[in-house]
């Protein structure tokens, strides 16, 4: 007897106006649960997630620079550049003018930005760790595919893929 089922990815295709609303919701509460720690360490430092940003895609693009991040940030020149006057002053990033453009700030992570990213990303590595753990190669390959196509195509260049040996 023949299985008539369609391929498990096929009924995705056809998803109710439920079934989205839920992923909206999912995706809420996911982002709600993957900024909590965070959120905790940068209150003792007087941050918020501007900052941690910031410091996640500087140490990620050592030597970015500013309009870089600004891309890839989507933020204002003016809200940008209050986040990473706090930074700068308070010893977490360093501004280096560029060697070819010397209108261009290049942006790196001091020691201390150093260890501050590690404690910030290190509990959502642990958090995505034992999600992906979880969820199987499969999921964590189709969590990948959905969320690069909830991207705007224009940003997937700034993702950093793992290198493959």
């Amino acid at each position: 007897m023949q299985d008539r089922r369609p391929p498990m990815g096929e009924s995705l295709l056809f998803l109710t106006d439920d079934q989205l609303l839920q992923g909206i919701e999912l995706m809420f509460f996911a982002y709600r649960g993957f900024t909590s720690d965070p959120d905790k360490i940068l209150d003792n430092h007087t941050y918020g997630r501007a900052h941690h940003r910031a410091i996640h895609f500087v140490h990620r693009q050592q030597g970015t620079t500013v309009n870089n991040l600004l891309d890839i940030l989507g933020v204002t020149k003016q809200s940008l550049n209050r986040v990473l006057r706090q930074l700068i002053d308070d010893g977490l990033v360093e501004s280096r003018v560029g060697e070819r453009d010397r209108r261009e700030r290049h942006l790196y992570l001091t020691e201390e930005g150093i260890a501050l990213e590690s404690e910030l990303s290190e509990t959502q590595r642990k958090r995505m760790r034992k999600a992906y753990k979880a969820a199987g190669p499969d999921a964590v390959q189709g969590f990948r595919t959905v969320m690069e196509n909830i991207m705007d195509p224009n940003m997937r260049r700034h993702v950093n893929t793992p290198k493959r040996d």
